[in-house]
């Protein structure tokens, strides 16, 4: 009687079932949800495609908005070896072999098109190790990341890449996702009209584990109201798994109650998350983003707290340094709130970048020559210090563009003083210049 290991590979094997997720992944740009900005009519993805000048792209979104599905369609369109690797578990070894696997396809005259999922998790040296291969035409690279690519990826990195931002899903699109799933399953999802709100709501804009509550409640013959699907649901479905998209949700629940100033929900999600074992530094990054973004100048001692309890927790580690976290936490929390300075940059960038190269105003400018000075630079500059308020009143932007106002602080917290020095530098300045 032979043996199992005598029995040929293709007799053992028995494909398992594929998850339908995987099974439903569009094929076609035309196929892909939520993304009409990229891949509709005139959006950049498309454009790229229909124009064959395919250049090396960073995809910046959150968990199940399609990146990894966007990769392979572009493979698709091209005529590169796909090559796909996970941050997550490759190293500097396995960047070795993908480049010299690249470096001979291209001596053969066929290029690479290497996606990455995760790159965020890369380091500085190992995200270097992109930029030769890059350069050269080696490779053209496309990059997945959750995390905002202006902090976790290198300048030189971003510099080589363009960056498409793809959306959360949103209700229509997760419809059509569902409605995908009964075309396939030749059946509809067994719930009442607001248990099936309820699913899109719990799928929080992730197609992907909108697939996977579909495929549960699928398997189901009862229709569901809204308590059976949550008591099918929390018997399959883990709370917390730092490993899984699920953390997403809890630390935008955190950030959350925190910009809504409610410290005990706040502490809540906290705990939440530190039970589930999240790593602290993760949330110590996320409470110095609230910082800047949601007290910001309403209470600038917001950003030293914040990078004092991620120093602390670094010191001394756990329990006090999550202690310290939770600290910064209720401060954020009760702290006076205000997007003021969030607001004002993002406008001044946009003028910014509409203006394109304008010259600061020439009195404002220094004159070490002879022919600055005849050209007019420094003529009638006003050294604030000599005037009796401190305050010259001249005008600092482009002698081309008008005064425009892009900080407008509201008379909350700190900012509230701030407002009143404003509002009196505009009274010297409307009366100096009439």
């Amino acid at each position: 009687m032979p043996s199992l290991f005598d029995v040929p590979a293709k007799d053992m094997s028995h494909e398992a079932p594929r998850p339908m997720a995987d099974r439903l992944r569009p094929q076609a740009l035309e196929e892909i949800v939520g993304q009409d900005h990229l891949v509709g009519e005139g959006g950049a993805l498309r454009r790229m495609v229909e124009g064959g000048a395919l250049g090396s792209l960073i995809l910046w979104g959150p968990p199940g908005c399609g990146k990894t599905t966007m990769a392979r369609i572009l493979a698709q369109h091209t005529d590169l070896h796909f090559e796909q690797i996970s941050a997550i578990f490759s190293g500097v070894a396995d960047l070795k072999k993908v480049f010299e696997s690249a470096k001979f396809r291209r001596q053969q005259g066929r290029g690479t098109l290497l996606f990455v999922d995760e790159i965020h998790r890369f380091n500085k040296s190992q995200q270097d190790a992109f930029l030769p291969v890059m350069e050269d035409g080696t490779i053209i690279l496309i990059g997945a990341t959750t995390e905002n690519p202006s902090f976790e990826l290198n300048g030189a990195l971003l510099s080589r890449s363009q960056v498409l931002v793809l959306k959360r899903l949103d209700d229509e699109a997760l419809e059509q996702i569902l409605s995908r799933a009964e075309e396939a399953a030749g059946k509809k999802l067994p719930l009442d009209e607001n248990a099936r709100e309820t699913l899109k709501a719990m799928a929080d804009g992730d197609g992907r584990y909108a697939l996977n509550l579909a495929e549960q409640v699928l398997a189901q013959d009862k229709v569901m109201d809204i308590e059976g699907l949550t008591q099918l649901l929390q018997k399959r479905a883990p709370l917390y798994d730092k490993k899984d998209d699920s953390h997403y949700n809890l630390i935008s629940a955190l950030h959350k109650s925190v910009r809504g100033s409610d410290a005990d929900a706040a502490l809540y999600w906290l705990s939440r998350m530190l039970n589930g074992g999240e790593d602290p530094r993760y949330i110590a990054r996320r409470v110095s983003r609230m910082a800047v973004e949601d007290i910001g100048m309403a209470d600038p001692q917001a950003i030293q707290v914040a990078l004092n309890a991620w120093e602390m927790y670094e010191r001394v580690g756990s329990p006090e340094g999550e202690l310290a976290i939770a600290q910064a936490v209720i401060y954020m929390a009760t702290a006076p709130k205000s997007n003021a300075a969030y607001v004002a940059i993002g406008a001044a960038r946009r003028a910014a970048k509409e203006t394109g190269s304008l010259m600061p105003p020439k009195h404002i400018l220094n004159a070490p020559t002879k022919l600055m000075k005849n050209l007019g630079y420094s003529d009638g500059y006003a050294y604030d210090h000599d005037t009796e308020e401190g305050f010259s009143g001249q005008d600092y932007f482009p002698e081309e563009m008008r005064r425009q106002v892009f900080y407008d602080p509201p008379e909350r917290g700190f900012e509230r003083e701030i407002r009143k020095r404003l509002d009196y530098w505009a009274k010297l300045r409307d009366k100096r210049s009439n």
